[in-house]
């Protein structure tokens, strides 16, 4: 299933919510007055930012941000999400976030006071801290009652992260000590399921690799990533191999052997469970659309 959902926090602060588990690709599109900053957030997979009527394209991947400002034109938002992807974006005035910087705006590039009628742009890493409270938006478990108020303190609580490029993981106040050394050791442990998809580890001999007891492995997996570690890799393991078929450079049983499955029928039954479809039909059909 494919969703969105829009979050109005206050007037000028709007939280979006996009996420897409299908199969196919999922368009998202919304006016954006000028002079609102944005700020994306690729949490899983990746996303693509399409401006001027599709003639220019920006790729946002996974654990990445990316903040648009532009005081002189509109940027709408036309985004489209891999299969797989989440994203949360939030929209803000440049009214509204100036008053929450007014006293030490020289921290903010494009609050100061020679860049305030210039276009910005950036791209970051999705700090521990950051990845923990984007995790929490898509998993919360609180009362309709709450909603807005825990979106809105997490909004604002986001942001101040975004900004908080001085953060050190071993500093003895920083609240997110334990969980930011926990994220660091989640996102490891993916590189390494990642890195031997074809013959990947145990969950035990993972969680001796990164360091971590298995409740906390299992646990963090599933809060930051959405799925349990095999249930990502399989899905991780099916998109590569769609994308190895898609290369025209391999045959089904050359596929399936690169991803970890000696015997043809295993990996036709795990591609037909996840596609809907066999490889050899996936094939052809690509064949016919070329």
């Amino acid at each position: 299933m494919s969703s969105h959902e829009i979050i109005t926090i206050e007037n000028d602060f709007t939280l979006i919510r996009l996420q897409s588990d299908d199969t196919e690709s999922f368009h998202f599109k919304r006016h954006v007055q000028q002079g609102l900053i944005q700020f994306h957030f690729g949490i899983k997979g990746k996303a693509k930012f399409i401006f001027n009527e599709g003639n220019y394209a920006l790729e946002m991947k996974e654990e990445k941000s990316l903040l648009f400002y532009n005081p002189q034109k509109e940027l709408p938002m036309n985004i489209e999400l891999s299969p797989s992807s989440w994203v949360i974006s939030v929209i803000v005035s440049i009214k509204k976030f100036h008053s929450l910087f007014s006293n030490d705006t020289e921290n903010i590039p494009f609050l100061s006071e020679e860049n305030k009628d210039r276009k910005y742009y950036k791209e970051n890493d999705i700090s521990p801290s950051m990845a923990i409270v984007l995790s929490q938006l898509f998993h919360y478990n609180l009362s309709p009652s709450i909603k807005n108020l825990y979106y809105k303190g997490k909004g604002y609580e986001l942001l101040s992260l975004f900004f908080n490029r001085s953060e050190d993981p071993n500093a003895e106040h920083c609240p997110f000590l334990i969980d930011e050394e926990n994220v660091l050791k989640i996102k490891k442990a993916k590189e390494i399921i990642i890195a031997n998809m074809a013959e990947p580890p145990s969950l035990e001999e993972l969680a001796e690799q990164v360091n971590l007891s298995l409740k906390k492995l299992k646990m963090g997996f599933k809060q930051i990533y959405g799925d349990t570690v095999y249930g990502f890799l399989f899905d991780y393991k099916m998109d590569y191999a769609r994308q190895l078929l898609d290369s025209g450079s391999y045959n089904v049983n050359e596929v399936g052997l690169k991803i970890g499955y000696s015997t043809g029928s295993h990996f036709i039954a795990a591609f037909k469970k996840k596609f809907g479809t066999t490889p050899k039909k996936y094939l052809m059909n690509l064949n016919v659309n070329v």
